[in-house]
């Protein structure tokens, strides 16, 4: 940078309203934002979440209506997660594979409600299926299996596509499952179903309240630390993503988000591909907290945390404040 004080005043742009409007290097829109959701077995049930303050599952008629509401605030996608029946779960997860699962009977609701007004994106992993809370198959030794966990997520992912989901999200962290979901939708008839692969996904701390939401934080036998990424490693994540961008993924991932913008960031200037953080429930519940207790303006602190992502450099996030966030937006 030339120049130097009087001639270059920094503050001479930021004297008025519309002259820092003009000047602002990056913009939060409605359009930026994927609500993530939690689906529930019933009818018009909504269950809230205690430690996701404001946050519900929702039974399937009324996912509907919240899909409904994100097209009215101009979110252009929604993710769904299944809190599936204890008597649904087993070892080997295989209510994943039901075509009248939870999730595909939403992902069939929200299409019949909405048409091609929303996107639906969603997970594809074990964890929401399986009676040990792991994301993938178990051997005897409590290890989690890479290459069969694998096969069931192809299966897992085409049960998703056939009942008409967009976006496939593998969150499992097993190798080689972006190439094998992407190959077994193009020979399926699935050619412009997207994957936004979780690619840079930490075994992290901040994931508590979602567990709580699917019903696996009771059920989790040992940790997901074989699998997911340690939280000291940058050049892995990088690692990583390329993987996943060579084996078909359209976009990328990176799970938690404020303690890994500096992972966004990376991903984003080596790689120059659509980069997606998840605001987690851990996350989110923070904020949710330090409002309740009067250190902070809540809806100030919502902008604020999700600006930061698009000045890291994402494309979008996943957050549950996105029905708050559009409002305050002016959607």
């Amino acid at each position: 940078m030339s120049g130097s004080y009087p001639n270059l005043r920094l503050r001479r742009t930021r004297a008025s309203q519309w002259s820092r409007a003009l000047h602002r290097e990056n913009v939060l829109t409605p359009a930026d934002l994927i609500w993530p959701l939690f689906v529930t077995a019933g009818n018009a049930a909504e269950e809230p979440i205690a430690s996701l303050p404001g946050v519900s599952r929702w039974s399937v008629d009324l996912i509907a209506q919240r899909a409904r509401e994100a097209t009215a605030l101009g979110i252009p996608c929604i993710a769904l997660f299944p809190n599936t029946p204890a008597d649904r779960r087993s070892d080997d997860g295989a209510e994943a594979l039901n075509p009248d699962n939870l999730m595909c009977r939403a992902i069939r609701a929200i299409r019949d409600a909405c048409g091609e007004g929303v996107g639906i994106l969603t997970d594809v992993a074990l964890d929401p299926y399986t009676s040990h809370g792991q994301d993938g198959l178990v051997d005897d030794a409590g290890y989690v299996v890479n290459d069969d966990t694998v096969a069931v997520l192809v299966d897992q992912a085409l049960n998703q596509a056939r009942a008409g989901a967009d976006i496939i999200a593998p969150s499992d962290m097993m190798d080689g499952r972006v190439r094998a979901i992407r190959m077994a939708l193009e020979m399926n008839g699935h050619p412009n179903v997207q994957i936004m692969s979780y690619a840079a996904k930490y075994a992290s701390a901040f994931y508590g309240p979602f567990r709580d939401a699917v019903g696996s934080r009771g059920l989790l036998k040992g940790d997901k630390k074989t699998y997911q990424m340690d939280p000291a490693n940058g050049e892995e994540a990088l690692r990583e993503v390329a993987l996943d961008i060579a084996e078909g993924a359209d976009s990328v991932m990176v799970k938690p988000g404020l303690a890994y913008l500096d992972i966004v960031r990376r991903v984003k200037d080596r790689f120059e591909v659509p980069v997606f953080a998840y605001q987690v429930s851990g996350e989110y519940a923070m904020i949710e907290a330090a409002a309740a207790a009067g250190a902070g303006d809540r809806d100030a602190l919502v902008l604020e945390t999700l600006l930061a992502f698009k000045r890291a450099g994402c494309s979008g996030v996943l957050t549950y404040h996105a029905p708050v966030a559009a409002r305050l937006l002016g959607a």
